[in-house]
């Protein structure tokens, strides 16, 4: 198996598992759900916590201090998928602070941004679960192969810029609103949305192997993880548009 999360590999299914207690595509969607319920209470709270703060530069611990406690308790997910159980609703938690924060800060930039991202996020989440289950898209191995490059390469592009923006340099064109950065913008979209398809298959199979239990927490977090990035990039799209 192929897919384009880089939390979720072939060898997470690796073996397969005849137990009675396995992992189910069920328990894989209400875990999701309370995960989903998780980032809502905490993004709800900075939300609120950032819209009363004075300036944009007060805003700051709260979205960098959820994004750096959520990438520490990904990477631990990642590496250690036995405590995933434990470990995705604290990524949860802490991703939640973080989109809380960087959504009031756009939502007091551009008003009503957040709403229309959120439903392009589900929305999108709901479109292609549908055209999955339905056999529309099926996640063939050079679909996989297609997706999982394009994925790394736009990381690549992301880490490059990130470096560079240390030394003061920026990557031109790509982060503007002009047509080419709408573009770039929109070709991550659908990349991090056709990631979704990559998951359901991935959880899918998983559930077929009958993988350990707690690899439903471990699936759910998979999912949740390319939400949150299928999220950021919609905002980033509509940032760019509404700024035109």
């Amino acid at each position: 198996m192929r897919t384009g999360n880089p939390t979720l590999s072939s060898k997470t299914f690796r073996v397969e598992y005849a137990d009675s207690n396995a992992m189910t595509i069920s328990g894989t969607v209400n875990k999701t759900a309370i995960l989903l319920l998780l980032v809502a209470m905490t993004s709800i709270w900075s939300w609120k916590k950032v819209m009363a703060l004075p300036d944009f530069s007060a805003m700051a611990p709260w979205m960098f201090g959820g994004l750096i406690v959520g990438f520490i308790f990904a990477m631990i997910t990642v590496f250690k998928p036995t405590a995933a159980a434990i470990t995705a609703p604290i990524y949860a938690l802490a991703e939640g602070v973080f989109l809380g924060a960087i959504s009031a800060v756009m939502e007091l930039q551009y008003p009503g941004i957040v709403f229309q991202a959120i439903t392009l996020t589900f929305g999108t989440l709901f479109a292609l679960l549908a055209a999955y289950k339905s056999g529309m898209i099926k996640a063939t191995e050079n679909f996989k192969l297609g997706i999982t490059a394009a994925t790394g390469g736009i990381f690549f592009i992301y880490l490059i810029s990130m470096v560079m923006g240390f030394f003061g340099v920026h990557i031109p064109l790509i982060h503007e609103s002009g047509l080419i950065g709408i573009g770039f913008s929109l070709f991550v979209v659908v990349i991090a949305a056709l990631n979704l398809v990559l998951d359901f298959d991935f959880i899918e199979q998983g559930a077929e192997r009958g993988a350990p239990k707690y690899m439903e927490w471990y699936g759910a977090f998979g999912l949740l993880v390319t939400l949150v990035w299928l999220y950021i990039e919609i905002l980033r799209l509509l940032s760019k548009l509404r700024s035109r």
